[in-house]
This record gives C-alpha cells, structure tokens and sequence, in this order.
C-alpha cells in the first residue's frame, strides 16, 4: 500500500484534463459564431470506445506524446475489454509541476483525441479489492485497528495498491515501529494487494 495520493498530484492530473479541454475550446471558437458545445473528457472518452481498435492506437499516442515531454517512464494506458482505461499516475505524481505544465501544453490534443483523462481512474476491480481487504485484515491483526477495507471506491495508484488515510496510521506514519512491524508481517500480502494493481492485471477487468 501506498500513502494517499496527495493534492499536488491530484492537481496534476486535473491540469492535463484542463489542457485538453482547452485545446477544444480553442478549436471550437469563431468570430460572431454562438459557442459550440465543448465535450468532457469523459464525453470523448465515451466517443472514443467507438472506434473499437483506434482507441488504443490513439492512447499509444497519447502517451508517445507524455513520454516526449518530460515523463519519460509513463506507460501506456491499458484499454480492458470492457472500455476502462487504466493508467500509469504515479509517474505523474512523481514528475515536477514545470514537467507537468509541458506536458500539458502540448499533449492535450492527443489526449482529447484518445479519451484519456488521468486524473479519473476507474473503480477498483473486483480482484484488487479483494486482495485490499485480504492486507487489511492482516494490518488490523498486527496493531493497526483502523485499516479499513477498501471498496471499489477507495482511491488507489495502478502499480502501488491502495491509499492510507492519516487516521488509519499511527502518529508517526509509515516509520512508525508498529506500522513497520505490521507491514513485515503482511508483507506477502501486501505484495499480492501490489500485483492486483498493476497495469496488467487491471487490464483482466473484463
């Protein structure tokens, strides 16, 4: 498990949507024109399902286009079979908000065109939250009574499991010796909660 994404990665992800969506804008506008309607990233992610094997093809762009811009180890997004598209956040929570700010600024297009909108990852699958709830259990077994389970609307990062909240640690977060115990204690588990959340297996949704 990962500590809660924080708000300055949140942020990030709000402002390649935000990129996007102003690239439409721009697109949309003329002189004594009414505005056209600008669709969401969710709209055109909706849109983008359509074209069946495009989509994929126009992610791999998408992310050929972050890659380029400063975020060299963004993973191309995971397109399921059931239209959920899952991507690689951490390497946005870790990049600099100038990186961030590039990035946005010139990947917005490809962005919009893919449907892809970072900053919304799907609802957890069935098999990561099940085995959120397996670590849970353990961690509250080992001196962490407020582990909660997760559900599939927990927030978690793809490669990394899910989120702590500030009350379910103690005082002194991850190096504090209880949690650090615990986690010895859990580690297989945490593992396996880890594994449930990579790209590739979220790509099994169905």
């Amino acid at each position: 498990m990962n500590i809660a994404t924080t708000s300055r990665a949140r942020g990030a992800m709000v402002l390649l949507a935000a990129g996007a969506a102003a690239v439409l804008l721009a697109g949309c506008g003329g002189s004594g024109a009414a505005p056209a309607a600008v669709p969401s990233l969710s709209q055109s992610a909706a849109a983008a399902a359509q074209g069946g094997g495009n989509r994929a093809a126009e992610l791999h762009a998408a992310a050929q286009c972050i890659r380029q811009h400063g975020i060299p180890s963004y993973q191309d997004p995971v397109l399921t079979p059931s239209g959920q598209v899952y991507t690689d956040l951490r390497s946005f929570q870790d990049a600099p908000q100038s990186v961030v700010n590039a990035v946005q600024q010139a990947c917005g297009t490809p962005a919009a065109q893919a449907g892809l909108n970072p900053e919304n990852e799907p609802p957890a699958p069935p098999q990561l939250v099940q085995a959120g709830v397996r670590s849970a259990d353990c961690m509250r077994a080992h001196g962490l009574p407020n582990v909660q389970d997760p559900t599939a609307q927990t927030a978690y990062t793809p490669g990394h499991g899910f989120g702590y909240t500030a009350s379910e640690v103690p005082p002194g977060g991850k190096a504090d010796p209880v949690f650090q115990h615990a986690a010895q204690a859990c580690r297989s588990l945490l593992d396996a909660e880890i594994r449930a959340s990579t790209l590739s297996s979220l790509g099994s949704d169905g």
